[in-house]
């Protein structure tokens, strides 16, 4: 695999992501552009960066150290889990706990990851939901915060 390739896929994705994007609406207007903003400028962005890949590109990728296909594998699994439990568990919960598994699995201290991912999931719940106004799950938490 290449630059070429991972540009083309890029590419591919930031056309899906446009397609699937682009029909976004809300009930009501909540907001001056409106929910279909952020899945649209991800998309561009992909897509330019995917775009510059598929220009310059041609150089090797050298192959993955030992050990990191199961770290990558493991971390999709992270990120799936995530989707899955963030409603029932929470944004505090299931952002600590993430952090934690990804911090584990590269290489950090269970401390360490521990209080890094509380202090995280605690400020930008603060941020999100009580400063910017972005309405965030509670979750197993509901009654406390």
């Amino acid at each position: 695999m290449n630059d070429r390739t991972l540009g083309i896929a890029a590419l591919a994705l930031a056309a899906f992501m446009t397609w699937a994007g682009w029909d976004i609406e809300a009930p009501f207007a909540y907001e001056p552009v409106g929910p279909r903003a952020f899945p649209l400028l991800l998309a561009l962005i992909i897509g330019l960066c995917g775009l510059r890949l598929a220009i310059k590109g041609g150089n090797p990728v050298e192959a993955n150290a030992p050990g990191a296909n199961g770290r990558i594998a493991l971390m999709v699994l992270f990120c799936v889990g995530y989707a899955f439990l963030f409603q029932w568990l929470g944004f505090v919960v299931a952002t600590a706990l993430m952090t934690v598994a990804v911090g584990r699995l590269f290489g950090g201290g269970w401390g360490k990851c521990a209080i890094g991912g509380v202090v995280m999931s605690v400020f930008f719940f603060v941020l999100f939901d009580k400063v910017l106004d972005v309405v965030l799950p509670g979750g197993l938490l509901e009654n406390l915060i």
